[in-house]
């Protein structure tokens, strides 16, 4: 009896506290994050030009056999450039740190003083939300239909992995929230059915979330791999990686997935009450 009893408030606990971890996963804005200081330094250091004294800057297309190579070459060069980037174009885009959750994507503090004043005199806000419904004003303008049709089909596609990482996990949250209230009541009335089902219960929003994880980093790394590569990709002096709202949603994982093993053995540790009164039999026509 004491084990059973043991097992089960050790996984309503686990529970409680795996409940707790996913809402405030879900709730903060730290899924994925992105520190752009190396890129920033880098690309400024590229703009920057000489002012000493003495010094005469001119432009490569001013000069006059470049200038004619540069309009020969200027289609060849545009097509590649949607697929590809160098170190001297992928500064044309402007990258900030950025830290993003699964409702809103935010400026990260402390790391770009231009974009905080920009924020402290209300010309920019610092979080914008995350569409969960198509939209043509994202793809960009001048391109060829080819790759306008592939942009589209991309984002109708990384559009379906957002909703399946918030929808799962809004239903593995409403699961573990019910499946406690059920082994609540199994324990307040000592019935190993509701305990087992809320030990089920728990194992299922195990399971959702689960796919809501995998479904955030395939689309994750989905975005980071479309075409153009210019336009979608991120430069390789970006650092870029999970933050600590997604070990909190792990956490809260391994913690659902352990309350309803714990919740699921609790019933068949518990000794079965066996009635004292003798079961009635018939023998020879008569009811005993």
């Amino acid at each position: 009896m004491a084990a059973g009893k043991l097992l089960l408030y050790a996984g309503l606990s686990l529970s409680l506290c795996a409940l707790g971890m996913l809402a405030v996963a879900m709730c903060s804005d730290h899924w994925y994050e992105t520190d752009a200081r190396r890129y920033r330094d880098r690309c400024r250091g590229l703009t920057s030009r000489r002012k000493d004294p003495g010094f005469i800057y001119i432009p490569n297309n001013s000069l006059p056999l470049r200038a004619r190579r540069e309009q020969k070459l200027a289609p060849a060069r545009n097509r590649r450039q949607l697929f590809a980037m160098n170190a001297v174009n992928d500064c044309d885009r402007q990258h900030n740190s950025t830290n993003m959750g699964l409702w809103r994507k935010c400026q990260r503090l402390g790391f770009n003083q231009e974009i905080e004043a920009l924020i402290q005199k209300g010309a920019i806000s610092r979080c914008s939300y995350i569409k969960y419904h198509y939209s043509s004003a994202s793809i960009p303008k001048n391109l060829s239909y080819n790759i306008t049709k592939t942009i589209r089909q991309d984002e109708w596609h990384s559009l379906h992995l957002r909703r399946m990482t918030a929808g799962f996990m809004g239903m593995a949250v409403a699961i573990i929230l019910f499946g406690w209230i059920i082994g609540v009541l199994g324990c307040c009335w000592n019935r190993g059915l509701m305990q087992y089902v809320a030990g089920l219960l728990f194992l299922m929003g195990g399971t959702f979330c689960i796919i809501s994880l995998c479904t955030c980093v395939a689309g994750i790394n989905f975005e980071l791999s479309r075409d153009p590569r210019n336009l979608y990709s991120l430069p390789d002096d970006i650092g870029h990686g999970y933050g600590w709202s997604m070990f909190c949603a792990w956490g809260g994982l391994g913690l659902t997935l352990i309350s309803g093993f714990f919740c699921t053995l609790a019933p068949s540790v518990q000794p079965v009450h066996r009635s004292t009164c003798p079961k009635s039999r018939q023998e020879n026509g008569t009811v005993c």
